[in-house]
């Protein structure tokens, strides 16, 4: 995938307060160390624009959410979006980091994370491009590895392909699906209290099917 590079975003991203510079100092202790609490840790790979996560930190004050986004040219705009809401609302329990999702167990501790959760990931259509995608063997092994017993992974994509792929690969490496649906926003149960992102609206407004699963391993 190519994305416009945004000159000075580097920078630009370095030098925010939202995103943490060296994020393996919280290793293992990232509630007690950075969000001064023992709330649940929750983390969203490829955040995007950070419509999602930021709405969660929102609702849901009682957990401790954690952006991931690779690209320093989107989490810019992420950043630019939470700079023109908070002067109303300051939100305590959302920070960012720049990173690529191979180097999670880098930076979090096993069993540190409460839920993970992959929304419109990038789908790798050609076959020399599998193991890139976050649903891939390759992402699971490091997901079960900082997921804490019990916690779950929850991915939501307009792509059927990926989608079919997805359910392919949990089941490979011997996950339990715990619930899944192909039109989520005519599942009264999955559909509960759902977020939308960025993607969401704009493909489910062109009359997209969205597909969901929840799952652990």
């Amino acid at each position: 995938m190519r994305l416009r590079h945004i000159p000075g975003s580097e920078d630009f991203v370095a030098n925010s307060h939202y995103v943490l510079s060296n994020p393996e100092q919280y290793k293992g202790a990232f509630s007690e160390k950075l969000f001064g609490n023992t709330n649940p840790l929750h983390i969203e790979i490829g955040m995007g624009k950070g419509q999602f996560i930021f709405e969660m930190a929102k609702r849901n004050p009682e957990i401790n959410y954690i952006g991931i986004e690779r690209y320093d040219s989107v989490l810019l705009k992420a950043i630019q979006r939470r700079k023109k809401q908070e002067p109303e609302l300051t939100l305590t329990n959302l920070f960012y980091i720049s990173i690529d999702a191979r180097l999670l167990a880098d930076v979090f501790a096993p069993e540190e994370i409460g839920k993970i959760y992959l929304n419109f990931s990038d789908p790798w259509p050609k076959k020399r491009q599998a193991n890139r995608r976050l649903s891939s063997p390759v992402f699971l092994k490091i997901y079960k590895e900082i997921l804490a017993k019990d916690a779950f992974l929850e991915m939501k994509t307009d792509n059927q392909d990926l989608f079919s792929y997805s359910l392919e690969s949990l089941e490979e490496c011997h996950w339990q699906i715990l619930a899944n649906t192909r039109d989520l926003h005519h599942d009264p149960v999955l559909n509960e209290g759902n977020v939308m992102t960025e993607y969401e609206e704009k493909f489910s407004s062109k009359g997209n099917p969205i597909c969901k699963f929840i799952a652990k391993p």
